[in-house]
């Protein structure tokens, strides 16, 4: 896809990211003919001729624009012996000024506030304004990021990017799950439709890249919490196990502190009865009756596999789960604070410890063995809910109802961002993409890149409903996504 060069300037004339850029940038003495501009400009116009993240790509993207753009960019300059042609020893040298003016003074493994912010900026702006209040859904994951460095020889650190380290992948290819990288873990976070509104363009909104010796899920919560003082509102964080296994003041508190809901996966180890609070049974992120059944708490979530009696089965036991559930009667404090209240009080089972409640129709669940002695959940009409109950695994939906599996569907948004950059078809960061080593020239290319594949995918998407209102106008159902998996039984039936 060919995106226009006026698109592209556009985004970063919006996001002002070349200006600040420049204001860092130390005078020289002798006058410098590219820009930040414009090789922010080349940058993207390289990536978005699916060449590669390097220098000299980006050189010749600048040199075969027209005449007269090369003249207004700056990339042919009246020297005084003449018209000069921007050479590549220029466009290296004015990238390592501002990858030495964004980094930090002492690497860390994680970029600095400036190159944060200027990254955030270019993503930001390359979201049209029809698009960024229809959703305030993120789908978050990571992914790994190999350096162009050769690993440290064994029993020994020195290497050609030193801010680089070894990190653990998953792989979907034969042999091994696990295996490991020598490079980064990069962090996005993707925009996806609200629960109950219209489709969306799944766009990279923020992003972010890292060492592999700290924390993927650590780094990117101020990357978010970043979003509410810039004027946009946290909603839905759809998260994977690996993000909600993370201690709650890591990962969950942030987040609600900066007016997120989260839908995410449990990990194995938080599923199922997690304690007591006041006699009721902590289990999956809520607070159950002490008589609920243990079939029901222990609960897991359905397979991919799973057949059209299976799901009827396990969403019927969700629901009678439901029934055993405390039920909130208030929202929470300035900390954290709620309360809730017995289930048979809310008229959803029948329990002889609440005398009101047997008279209630028998549709509803009966508890039959009561506790002996009542628990305060049992016996108070209300009980108080600190922050720290469940802080790790409380989310917007009980886990693992159809409500919650129909939302989280949408984290898969995630997977697809990093399945665009990464397919060789295209654009792929895979080894060798960048040869520029070090966290800073890194992620400021994955920057660029995403900036360009939310191009890629408004152009896909806008084609897409357009084509679905044709089909609409003429009575037409919408077009559906071809069925690529054939079973036996559909080769077995078709004709030979």
């Amino acid at each position: 896809m060919s995106i226009p060069l006026t698109v592209l300037e556009g985004i970063i004339d919006a996001s002002g990211a070349a200006p600040r850029i420049e204001a860092l940038l130390p005078i020289g003495v002798r006058h410098r003919q590219l820009r930040v501009r414009t090789l922010i400009l080349g940058m993207m116009l390289a990536l978005a001729d699916d060449r590669p993240a390097h220098l000299t790509r980006v050189h010749a993207a600048l040199t075969a624009l027209p005449a007269q753009d090369q003249a207004r960019l700056g990339v042919t300059g009246n020297w005084p012996r003449g018209p000069h042609l921007l050479t590549y020893r220029q466009t290296e040298r004015t990238f390592n000024l501002v990858a030495d003016a964004l980094a930090q003074a002492h690497p860390g493994g994680t970029p600095s506030d400036d190159l944060a912010c200027v990254c955030d900026d270019l993503l930001e702006a390359s979201i049209p304004g029809q698009y960024k209040d229809t959703s305030t859904a993120l789908a978050v994951d990571w992914t790994d990021v190999e350096t162009f460095s050769r690993p440290p020889r064994h029993a020994t650190t020195e290497c050609a990017d030193p801010e680089a380290s070894w990190g653990h992948r998953t792989s979907n290819l034969p042999g091994p799950k696990g295996e490991l990288f020598f490079g980064y873990y990069h962090s996005a976070g993707t925009m996806v439709r609200e629960e109950t509104g219209p489709p969306v363009p799944e766009l990279a909104r923020r992003m972010t890249l890292t060492t592999c010796h700290l924390d993927p899920v650590r780094a990117l919560v101020p990357i978010l919490q970043r979003m509410p003082a810039s004027g946009i509102r946290l909603g839905d964080v759809l998260a994977d196990s690996g993000y909600a296994h993370r201690a709650a003041a890591a990962w969950a508190i942030p987040l609600r502190q900066a007016g997120a809901q989260l839908i995410q996966d449990l990990h194995p180890h938080d599923r199922g009865p997690q304690g007591t609070h006041a006699g009721a049974i902590i289990a999956n992120g809520n607070l159950y009756c002490p008589a609920t059944p243990k079939t029901l708490l222990e609960l897991q979530p359905l397979p991919r596999d799973a057949t059209p009696d299976e799901i009827t089965t396990h969403d019927t036991r969700a629901s009678e789960l439901a029934r055993h559930k405390l039920g909130r009667i208030s929202a929470d404090d300035a900390d954290g604070y709620h309360r809730v209240t017995c289930p048979a009080v809310m008229g959803k089972i029948r329990c002889p410890l609440r005398s009101p409640s047997m008279t209630l129709s028998r549709d509803r669940p009966e508890i039959l063995t009561p506790p002996a002695h009542p628990p305060p959940c049992c016996t108070q009409q209300t009980i108080t809910v600190p922050a720290q109950v469940a802080a790790k695994t409380r989310q917007k939906h009980d886990y693992p109802s159809p409500a919650h599996r129909r939302s989280y569907a949408r984290r898969t948004g995630a997977e697809r961002t990093f399945a665009t950059i990464k397919d060789p078809a295209t654009t792929t960061i895979a080894r060798g993409w960048c040869r520029l080593m070090g966290l800073t020239p890194l992620h400021l290319w994955l920057a660029c890149l995403h900036a360009v594949r939310n191009q890629r995918i408004l152009d896909a998407f806008e084609t897409r409903q357009a084509d679905n209102a044709r089909r609409a106008a003429t009575g037409l159902p919408p077009k559906t996504r071809r069925r690529r998996r054939q079973t036996l039984a559909m080769l077995a039936a078709a004709p030979p």
